[in-house]
């Protein structure tokens, strides 16, 4: 039990930044052939479908209370209609990439001075250092590959709330989460995102989509491997350790992006951005060693 247990404490955080960071990659491509609200829902719906098929065999239990059902919804919610919707708006308002994950690094900082009122958890001087040196690191990666334009006020808004919302939901996935069998936490969230991105698709912009088999193998990676899979590992992550850790792992998802991109695309990756990408993977081995 100890073995298995070491490797998922290894495997789970290494699995999670591929995935995670991997989208970064898998979205640039798919947002060639839809737009982003409409390559959005349809992804969520993918995933609905999906759920409520295994949902069918397998016949999980649903939340006991209303209270389950709102906590489930909440951090849906928060995840797949805020973080993720209003980035893509972000990126459809001309908000460069790097400057929408330079924001989003912004996460554990916002968390790591949160949690020791939020959840109780105590942020060591260790753990600040890991945290300034990774996103110091991040930044220089960032730098170096993006260009530096001025971003319009609605695609900074828009991206500063899709910050607050991926960091709200992990205080509060962390404070409140219960074990709930992942088909039904799944099922339910994606559900949620789904109304909640509605009125988003409806307002921002008039759904276009362009089907070819490049962009269904990035939807199958967007629902099996980012959506599914990833998320998943994400609520288990902060339910199972102290949530200012696991937020330090959001460090990594930029540089690693970058790396993908350019292995993926053949973007480029300098000099500098390679040397900011050793410094965050030290400074988040600082921030989440024991």
């Amino acid at each position: 039990m100890s073995s298995l247990r070491s490797l998922w404490v290894f495997a789970a955080p290494a699995l999670f930044l591929l995935l995670w960071s991997g989208g970064f990659t898998a979205a640039k491509v798919g947002l060639q052939y839809a737009t982003p609200m409409a390559l959005l829902a349809i992804r969520y719906l993918a995933v609905v479908v999906i759920m409520a098929a295994l949902f069918a065999i397998l016949r999980p239990p649903l939340p006991k209370t209303w209270v389950g059902w709102g906590h489930l919804a909440w951090v849906g919610f928060l995840i797949q209609t805020i973080y993720f919707g209003l980035s893509y708006l972000a990126f459809a308002a001309g908000i460069a990439a790097g400057t929408v994950a330079l924001l989003m690094s912004f996460q554990p900082i916002i968390v790591a001075i949160l949690a020791p009122r939020w959840t109780g958890e105590q942020t060591s001087w260790r753990q600040w250092g890991g945290l300034a040196l990774a996103m110091l690191g991040t930044l220089a990666v960032i730098l170096a590959r993006s260009e530096i334009e001025p971003p319009s006020a609605f695609g900074l808004f828009s991206a500063i709330l899709g910050l607050l919302g991926i960091t709200g939901a992990t205080l509060w996935e962390k404070r409140f989460g219960l074990s709930y069998h992942p088909v039904t936490a799944n099922l339910i969230g994606f559900a949620a995102g789904l109304i909640g991105l509605l009125p988003l698709l409806l307002i921002f912009e008039t759904p276009s989509v362009t089907w070819t088999w490049t962009f269904v193998g990035v939807l199958g990676y967007l629902v099996i491997g980012n959506s599914v899979i990833a998320v998943g590992l994400l609520l288990a992550m902060i339910r199972a350790g102290e949530v200012s850790k696991v937020s330090a792992l959001f460090f990594l998802v930029p540089p690693l992006a970058a790396l993908m991109a350019w292995l993926a695309l053949g973007e480029v990756m300098p000099p500098l951005a390679w040397v900011g990408l050793i410094a965050a993977g030290i400074g988040v081995l600082l921030a989440t060693r024991k």
